[in-house]
This record gives structure tokens, C-alpha cells and sequence, in this order.
């Protein structure tokens, strides 16, 4: 099979999202080799560790490149490139890669890619990362030069794609998609150490329970969490999450309100087992402008009925089945209105999210992937000379 060369601003272990779902699926018609931005270790040489990561519900797996280099500047800074260099060079040689395809999830690792002859590269353009907190000032313009570079853009919903479709012939829209399975109520096991771990983890915790999983960043509509908890008491409202670009001090506290923290991917169905209702507080401003919430199905998919702000892409992608207000008053109201729901009239709201739910597979996702490749994809070389063999040159 080719390899696949990934060159990620997020690190798998992170939060389960979209570059580890179509990588993993990926991952059966390619040698998927996924590298992470690098890490800063002054205490030895520079160095790449490896490790194969298997997906959830099996499937051949994919390998995490680690670099480890002695440079404080973040990211794919140009100041990692002395050191990065050449450690890429020797994985792309000890691995024999020729016949390869070139995914960028950040355009801060083009240059990574300057003596690269890939058969197709590939930028799958998550989210309007210029606008995010911390964004590298240089990211804008690798962007562009990306854009006209890219032999294939994938957008990650329908906002970004509108906002990007001009600037290269093949920008397509693939929306945030879900594994349905894995959320499914019905797949639940009451015995498993995942069940046990939620339930440890909520056990001082009453109802009714109001939840949100994800990233807690600048996009969390802080105030509108704190002036929900604050305003309903007798409410309990349950953050999990890692806390990351914002300080655990700006974050509201309340005795009914309670911050988790990250959770494994495979916990997070028993977490939203015990919710009533889910919740999606983000802010609008330009870090959400284009955003595409991956929750949005996976809490449709726990058949819990969900409360958000007026994100773009929630609005016009699942406006039918997703409770969305402008305020704070009009949060509390839709949450309170979806607690009262009577039996039959959940059942009829979880009809309608699973028709949304079953049009939006990571599989489907996948399958449409790998037909944009083969389209876009060169023929291979039978006298292609090994991936990264000038690298240390460039």
C-alpha cells in the first residue's frame, strides 16, 4: 500500500476527533504515518519515537511519529526545521517510503514538504486556524501558498468551504460526521470498566445532569455557562474537557457546576448516558465563525436532546433537530423545555435525530475520501527514489 504522511497541530492522544477517525479508516488503504508537531526535550539528542495506535472499534493501525528536539519555538516553527530535518529524512528512509501521498492538517509544515514528491497533497483545512488564539502570525501566508499548492482542500463544514471555495479548483466540503455505534445507548455495557469509571466519576454528582464534552477553550461561551449555572441551582451542569490557551482561573465555579476534565474517547458514551440534556455554550466570535462541532452528532447519536448558540454550521446543518438560542434566557428556556419532554415526545425527537445522525457516518466520510485521492492522485513512479532522501538539504 503507499504511505500516507500526516503532518498534525494535534497529537493523537488528544481529544478523538476528526483527524484520528478518517486517519484510522484511512489506515486500510494506506501506510497511514502520523507526525506530530515537536516536543521540547533539552536533556537528550533529538530523536523520533514511534508508536502504532489502533482504532476503537479495530482496523489496521496507524503510526505516531513523536519528534523530540531541543528548540523552545512551537509548532512547526521554521526555527524547528535544522532539527527536524533531518529526523524526518531518517524515518522516511528506515521505512522505505517511495510511493506516497502528503496530508497537512496545519499549513505551518509546508516547508516540511518542500523536497517531498508526494502523488497528491492533501490540506484538510479543519477549521479557521488564523482566527484561534496563540495562531502563529506567519499562518496566513502559508495558508495561501498552501491553497495554490494543494492538489486536493478538504473544508470542515459548510461555512469554511464557502468562505475557501475560490481559492483552489478542488475545495470540497466534508463536514464533521460519527461513529453512531460507538454512542449508541443500545451498545452500553453496564459492566464494563468504562461504565464503572463514569459512574465514579459522577457519583456525587445529582440531577437533572446538563453536560458538555470537548476542548474548553476561547471558543466556551464562559459567561453564558457561569450565568446558567448561576441561575439555576437545582441544576447540575457537568464540563468534561482538557483546559487548554485559557487558565483554569477564568473559569466559573459554582457547587453545581462541575469541570471533569479530559476524558478517553471510549468513556465519553457512559458520561453522556447519565445527561439529560447536552449542551453546546460556544461564543460568537471569529475562533466559532466557521466552526463544525464533531459533538454535535455524537450527542444526537446518545439520543439527548441538545441546546447551542447560534454557531453557523449547527444552525444550517442540524437546525431541525438541535435547540439553538441567542442568550442566556433563551439557553435556560430550550433546556428547560427539553427536560420537561414526555416520554413520546422524546421518542419522536430521537426519530428525527437519528435520520440526521445516519446521513453523517465517519465511514461514508472515509469511502468519499479515498475517491477524491484516487482522482487527484498521480500515477506512482517505479523508479521513485525514497521519500525525504534531499530533506536534510532543503
Amino acid at each position: 500500500m503507499p504511505h500516507l504522511i500526516v503532518f498534525s497541530h494535534l497529537r493523537w492522544g488528544f481529544v478523538y476527533q476528526r483527524p484520528q477517525h478518517l486517519m484510522s479508516r484511512l489506515a486500510s488503504a494506506y501506510q497511514v504515518l502520523f507526525i506530530e508537531e515537536p516536543v521540547l526535550d533539552r536533556t537528550g539528542p533529538a530523536r523520533i519515537e514511534s508508536r502504532l495506535e489502533s482504532p476503537p472499534g479495530g482496523g489496521a493501525p496507524v503510526e505516531v511519529l513523536v519528534p523530540y528536539t531541543p528548540v523552545s519555538a512551537p509548532g512547526f516553527d521554521d526555527a524547528q526545521l535544522p532539527s527536524l530535518l533531518p529526523l524526518l529524512e531518517q524515518a522516511l528512509a528506515e521505512r522505505g517510503v517511495r510511493d506516497y501521498l502528503v496530508w497537512l492538517y496545519t499549513p505551518m509544515a509546508l516547508p516540511l514538504t518542500a523536497e517531498l514528491m508526494p502523488r497528491a497533497l492533501v490540506y484538510d483545512c479543519m477549521d479557521e486556524l488564523s482566527a484561534f488564539k496563540h495562531a502563529p502570525p506567519q499562518l496566513r501566508q502559508r495558508e495561501s501558498a498552501l491553497m495554490q499548492s494543494a492538489d486536493l482542500v478538504l473544508c470542515g463544514g459548510p461555512a469554511l468551504h464557502q468562505a475557501k471555495r475560490h481559492q483552489n479548483p478542488r475545495v470540497y466540503c466534508l463536514p464533521s460526521a460519527v461513529d453512531a455505534a460507538h454512542f449508541s445507548p443500545m451498545r452500553l455495557d453496564a459492566s464494563s470498566a468504562e461504565a464503572a469509571e463514569a459512574e465514579r466519576m459522577q457519583a456525587g454528582i445529582g440531577g437533572p445532569r446538563l453536560g458538555f464534552f470537548g476542548v474548553i477553550d476561547e471558543r466556551m461561551d464562559l459567561a453564558l455557562v457561569n450565568a446558567m449555572a448561576a441561575a439555576r441551582p437545582d441544576w447540575q451542569f457537568v464540563m468534561a474537557g482538557p483546559v487548554v490557551k485559557i487558565s483554569q482561573e477564568d473559569l466559573p465555579r459554582h457547587p453545581n457546576l462541575h469541570w471533569l476534565g479530559m476524558q478517553r474517547y471510549p468513556v465519553l458514551p457512559y458520561l453522556l448516558s447519565s445527561w439529560d440534556v447536552c449542551l453546546m455554550p460556544f461564543a460568537l466570535n471569529e475562533s466559532t465563525r466557521f466552526i463544525s462541532p464533531t459533538k454535535t452528532l455524537e450527542y444526537l447519536a446518545g439520543e439527548k436532546p441538545v441546546v447551542s448558540t447560534p454557531v453557523t454550521d449547527v444552525v444550517g446543518l442540524y437546525g431541525s433537530v438541535v435547540r439553538v438560542a441567542d442568550d442566556a434566557e433563551g439557553f435556560l428556556r430550550h433546556c428547560e423545555e427539553a427536560l420537561g419532554l414526555s416520554a413520546a415526545q422524546r421518542q419522536r425527537e430521537v426519530q428525527s435525530s437519528m435520520a440526521v445522525v445516519a446521513a453523517s457516518s465517519w465511514d461514508a466520510s472515509a469511502a468519499q475520501v479515498r475517491r477524491w485521492l484516487a482522482d487527484v492522485a498521480r500515477p506512482a513512479h517505479p523508479l521513485a527514489a525514497v521519500a525525504g532522501t534531499r530533506l536534510r538539504a532543503a
